[in-house]
């Protein structure tokens, strides 16, 4: 199968690509193609603007959607925005590595995305009308492949559990695993997260590495976060409110999870 693993860190000691280091030997180990696209060596632009759009009338006021939709359908997108789409479009899988900087992404891996989800690849993608909403959450460009999270964090785990002050991992990875990996089609495995990555051992790595190692193994077969399809019956369109009758008890994300869904492995 092929892979591709986009990192973002600027340090190339740091745990962040030593992680990366290990995902990427054992997925080459297990016998498939690997791509890594290393954003800060890269030196990977991160900031949206005019420049993205050179065919862009200077005139011509930035609506970045509009601008965004031309040049994805003119072919007019710079060179390093279109080299990473084709690489998502060629990878079955897709691992995004990064420490957890201020309840997210570092910037460099949000300007990644900003740029690469361009309108008409990952958004603006099927139409509109009274049954469907267009092709996300669960459909899209993007669907058929797989996708997870391999997260570094300078707390403690009971930080980010249930009841813990930074708040539940699986609520601040939310926007990320459901928005960004969801909603263009991907099916989403549980992240490997690393807690009190300041603090970490030589020891607690090896035990760490072989678990990554373990989750590298099997990529394929984990079966994915049980988010609901958006055009699957359970939302009514065109509110996106969730039908009143499933899991009345829940608001905010937990309800968007179907934990009736069988775990079989596969896309969701």
């Amino acid at each position: 199968m092929k892979i591709l693993v986009v990192s973002a860190h600027p340090d190339p000691a740091s745990l962040t690509n030593a992680l990366r280091g290990v995902a990427v030997e054992q997925l080459a180990a297990d016998g498939h193609e690997v791509r890594v696209t290393d954003l800060y060596a890269a030196g990977w632009k991160s900031a949206v603007d005019r420049t993205d759009f050179p065919a862009l009338p200077e005139a011509a006021r930035l609506r970045v959607p509009a601008a965004s939709s031309a040049a994805f359908t003119t072919g007019t997108l710079t060179d390093d925005v279109t080299a990473e789409q084709a690489k998502l479009l060629w990878a079955d899988a897709l691992i995004l590595v990064f420490p957890l900087w201020w309840f997210s992404m570092p910037a460099i891996l949000k300007g990644w995305v900003d740029r690469v989800y361009a309108y008409g690849f990952a958004y603006g993608v099927g139409a509109h009308n009274e049954t469907r909403w267009g092709d996300r959450y669960g459909e899209g460009t993007l669907a058929g492949k797989r996708a997870m999270l391999v997260v570094t964090a300078g707390g403690w785990e009971t930080h980010y559990g249930p009841r813990g002050i930074n708040g539940p991992i699986d609520d601040l990875l939310f926007p990320i695993q459901h928005g960004v990996l969801f909603y263009p089609g991907y099916a989403v495995l549980p992240p490997f997260v690393v807690y009190r990555a300041d603090g970490l051992t030589e020891s607690a790595f090896a035990v760490t590495a072989e678990g990554l190692r373990a989750r590298m193994r099997t990529l394929f077969s984990t079966a994915p976060i049980p988010f609901r399809r958006q055009n699957g019956g359970d939302y009514a369109i065109p509110s996106m409110a969730l039908r009143p009758d499933l899991a009345p008890h829940l608001t905010g994300f937990a309800a968007h999870l179907d934990t009736a869904q069988p775990s079989t492995g596969g896309a969701p």
